[in-house]
Parts: structure tokens; C-alpha cells; sequence
């Protein structure tokens, strides 16, 4: 598939838990991720549609290309403990987003185990936005 797009790279793959890894190496990132990892994410879609047809059962597929979707999850991570750090501060809450699933989960983990804070999401859909709110209590 990624031939057919005009892209040379190397496919590394393994199998976890249960699931299969992808990890594509090239020079030509950008056309495979796309903006904010549209392409990625369909790629992944479409990888997994066409694998699970021909298994003829259900296996999750996960795709990433030059470690972006790791990188993502780390810069989101960050973002959340530095935003977080400003809410203890101030003693105000703030409202980030809208984020889809994946990355709500990624924001809402990183301040999980943090006492003086909590996490919700708000509005309807795919995409909501995340309120990280002061409790009160400290460490």
C-alpha cells in the first residue's frame, strides 16, 4: 500500500499481547502521517479492514511511522503535567481540547495519580474538550 502511494520504506513488525505492530521507517514522513495524523490514522484503518477480511477474524492492528504516534503521546503527556502544574498553581481550572478518544485517554492518564487534580471530559461526539480541574488536596 505504501508502494502504491509513491513512498519507499521499511516495515518492521511484531505481534503483542495479542496484536500486531507496525513500524514504518522513511524519509517522507509527512505524506504517510499527514495533518495532526489524518493519514495515519486512515492508513491504520485501512490496514486493519483489509487484514481482518482476509483472517476472517478480529486482530487490532496498530500502525505508526517514524515514531510519531509515540512522540504524540509523550508531547501530550508533558503538555498535561505542565498544565496541570499551572491549575495547582493558580488554583484554577482549565480547558483544553477538543481531542479525539486516544488522546484523551493519553491526558487524563498522565494525571491520574495526582490528588490535588482531576480530569473530565466535556461535550458530545468524537472530539471533547478536557477540563483539569484543582481538588484541594495536595500530595
Amino acid at each position: 500500500m505504501i508502494e502504491k502511494i509513491g513512498v519507499q520504506a521499511k516495515v518492521e513488525g511484531y505481534i503483542k499481547e495479542g496484536a500486531i505492530y507496525l513500524e514504518v521507517n522513511t524519509d517522507r514522513e509527512g505524506i504517510l502521517i499527514g495533518k495532526e495524523g489524518k493519514v495515519l490514522d486512515c492508513l491504520q484503518f485501512l490496514i486493519n479492514r483489509i487484514v481482518n477480511k482476509r483472517l476472517m477474524e478480529d486482530t487490532k492492528i496498530y500502525l505508526d511511522i517514524n515514531q510519531y504516534k509515540a512522540k504524540k503521546v509523550e508531547r501530550l503527556s508533558n503538555m498535561a503535567l505542565q498544565l496541570g502544574k499551572k491549575v495547582k498553581k493558580t488554583g484554577k481550572s482549565i480547558l483544553i481540547g477538543p481531542y479525539n478518544p486516544h488522546d484523551r485517554r493519553v491526558i487524563h492518564l498522565a494525571l491520574k495519580n495526582d490528588p490535588s487534580l482531576k480530569t473530565e471530559s466535556l461535550g458530545e461526539g468524537e472530539l471533547k474538550r478536557i477540563k483539569i480541574i484543582p481538588t484541594g488536596k495536595s500530595l
